[in-house]
């Protein structure tokens, strides 16, 4: 039998997270939409696990107008408090009113460089970044790019992006690219 790769771990109890792991994490992305449901779901992960954000994934897309970025940024407050009632939802008023809060700054860097997409891989200079790990103990949770980027996102006024959130978001979209190099989801 075939040893299952360390790098899979995190993920192999629950369908969604597996699922997740082998078709989505660190697997590149150059999708606004996609980028900005990333960058939303992982900020609501703040002070809780993956696990619980994916399980409600569905939830927030339904909630988030599958995080139309426009639709996102003119929600109103009676709205976004009545999300607060949603059992199906992190009910933080701090995390619901920051997917408004984080849209309207990606609205304006769409405005500025063309696509949320071309802005946060500048950050890369368009490249993924391959750490070659061989194991979970090797893998940072921030670097100095996550780091940079989280402080730039709290410039342009957005919340939930401190640098272990951005990191996190980073391969999510696949900027970083953390399989171990023995998982064969690389």
């Amino acid at each position: 039998m075939v040893k299952e790769s360390d790098c899979r771990l995190w993920a192999i109890k629950d369908p969604l997270l597996t699922e997740y792991h082998d078709h989505e994490w660190c697997h590149i992305s150059h999708d606004d939409k996609y980028i900005f449901e990333m960058l939303c779901l992982e900020g609501q992960s703040v002070g809780l696990s993956w696990r619980t954000i994916i399980n409600k994934r569905k939830a927030y897309k339904e909630a988030f107008f599958d995080f139309d970025i426009d639709k996102c940024a003119a929600l109103t407050d009676d709205y976004l408090n009545e999300l607060l009632e949603n059992k199906d939802l992190i009910r933080s008023k701090n995390k619901i009113f920051s997917v408004r809060k984080n849209a309207i700054a990606v609205k304006k860097i769409i405005e500025e460089y063309g696509s949320l997409d071309k802005y946060v891989w500048s950050y890369t200079k368009g490249q993924q970044i391959d750490g070659h790990w061989k194991t979970l103990a090797e893998m940072p949770t921030e670097t100095d790019i996550s780091r940079k980027m989280s402080k730039d996102f709290k410039k342009m006024g957005m919340a939930f992006v401190g640098p272990v959130i951005t990191y996190s978001f980073m391969q999510s979209i696949g900027m970083v690219n953390d399989h171990l190099m023995d998982c064969k989801y690389r």
